[in-house]
């Protein structure tokens, strides 16, 4: 069993940056992928970014690439998201998540884990 959690949200003004962290314990996760997804209020929940086991390959998802770079250490077992020039569509509770496979992926239902969420808010 894998527990995640995510902290590092804030209140940020528009063009800032922020840095999410999401630390998995109960489990070695270097052979799962991960991935951070959004959902903000009244909105379906929205894939943001995912990294293979390795960290040797990522994917976005429109709205945040080249703003948002997903990373991990598996030495520490952790994984993490770098914001930068927010904006306040950006506002969102944002989930950590890990999946059993190997590979990245952009469906919610491909994960088996998740965080409890920590609140993004950016103003203008």
């Amino acid at each position: 069993q894998v527990q995640l959690v995510e902290s590092g949200g804030a209140l940020v003004q528009a063009g800032g940056s922020l840095r999410l962290s999401c630390a998995a314990s109960g489990r070695t996760v270097s052979s799962y992928g991960m991935g951070w997804f959004r959902q903000a209020p009244g909105k379906e929940r929205e894939f943001v970014a995912a990294i293979s086991g390795s960290g040797g390959r990522t994917d976005y998802g429109d709205s945040v690439k080249g703003r948002f770079t997903i990373s991990r250490n598996n030495a520490r077992n952790t994984a993490a998201l770098q914001m930068d020039s927010l904006r306040p569509e950006d506002t969102a509770v944002y989930y950590c998540a890990a999946r059993r496979i190997y590979y990245t992926s952009r469906t919610p239902n491909d994960y088996n884990y998740w965080g409890q969420g920590t609140q993004v808010t950016v103003s203008s």
